[in-house]
């Protein structure tokens, strides 16, 4: 995808449990965008956002936070209100897919397979199980596998869990509850062009000890991914033809992620969305890239596809921008953006 010379801000860092993985991608963002010419701003963001990017004026935001307060509406909202121009979801889609009870309850009457489980207070895990061993506990509205825990007979937190033991109950009020689902790892990316969405392919995470928690995924050499997934033609169709209906039922932009649990033991059955990821990592460990490129697709067209699809979204201003360079461009030479070429393997 070719695009005109933009202004564009990439918002990064801010405060939450995510903050590295943040400012690994957003500066992978800001250093890809300059290598094709573009005019960058990078924004570490603090409690003094909106006047940082009030001051820059850009022709459009990329969003390269994760977490809250950048990945569950907040900024979406702030950004709307300042009428800024930003790359994937908005305020909506955003306060929903944050919250993984939410998203059960937008995906799941719609026929999307996931986890049953419940919402449970952490002091009640400290006299019973909320669900029959083994079974995980995660916060409803952070990402990265931050904070789960996986609770087995004969693990070490204790039978009922002891409040002494290490876990996501000691940080936070209230989990969400699901019965682990034994099996495997696989992600599918979807990515928004002119033409609509598409899914991407598979890939099968293999982490080489535990399961693919917050080092296995940021760390280099502790988590084999086999893009293309080593799986059976049924499932790959399944998980991305779940990935594009859950990116279209939530109303998301840009990019998603869309993380299953695949008992293999059971078929189609056996496969289950775990959530759907709306800022997903930018890093050089991050799956949304290495999808891409296994397309054909440059890390650098893969960031301008992203720019490319929240200016079209952009009703009126999109057209208007694509028909004309932006403010990063001094020659203001107009041109059209060429839609982003994907190859989406065949399963």
């Amino acid at each position: 995808m070719t695009l005109p010379k933009f202004h564009i801000a990439v918002l990064m860092g801010g405060w939450s449990s995510e903050r590295p993985v943040s400012l690994m991608s957003g500066n992978g963002v800001a250093d890809a965008l300059e290598a094709r010419g573009h005019r960058v701003t990078r924004i570490d963001m603090g409690r003094d956002v909106a006047l940082k990017l009030a001051e820059a004026a850009p022709d459009v935001v990329f969003n390269a936070l994760h977490g809250c307060p950048g990945e569950d509406g907040t900024v979406q909202g702030m950004m709307d209100l300042m009428g800024l121009t930003y790359t994937h979801s908005g305020l909506a889609t955003s306060v929903i897919a944050i919250d993984k009870e939410l998203t059960k309850q937008s995906l799941v009457p719609h026929g999307i397979p996931m986890p049953g489980g419940r919402m449970v207070d952490s002091e009640e895990l400290y006299t019973r199980d909320p669900l029959p061993r083994p079974y995980v506990l995660k916060p409803v509205n952070e990402g990265s596998s931050v904070g789960v825990a996986i609770v087995t007979e004969d693990g070490n937190h204790g039978n009922p869990i002891s409040r002494d033991a290490t876990g996501p109950w000691q940080e936070f009020p209230r989990l969400l509850a699901e019965p682990f689902i034994r099996g495997r790892e696989l992600t599918t990316a979807v990515l928004g062009s002119p033409q609509g969405p598409a899914a991407l392919m598979v890939t099968e995470l293999k982490p080489k000890s535990g399961f693919y928690d917050f080092d296995a995924k940021y760390t280099d050499g502790l988590t084999e991914h086999v893009c293309p997934a080593e799986i059976p033609d049924d499932i790959t169709r399944a998980c991305k033809d779940i990935a594009l209906r859950a990116h279209e039922l939530l109303g998301c932009r840009g990019t998603s992620r869309s993380d299953f649990r695949w008992d293999d033991s059971q078929g189609v059955e056996g496969l289950f969305l775990l959530e759907v990821n709306t800022q997903p990592g930018m890093t050089p460990l991050s799956l949304v890239p290495e999808q891409a490129r296994h397309c054909g697709m440059s890390y650098g067209e893969l960031v301008e596809a992203i720019i490319g699809d929240a200016l079209l979204c952009k009703a009126g201003i999109g057209e208007a921008l694509l028909g004309k360079a932006g403010t990063g461009d001094a020659s203001h030479t107009t041109g059209t953006a060429d839609a982003p070429h994907i190859e989406v393997p065949a399963p």
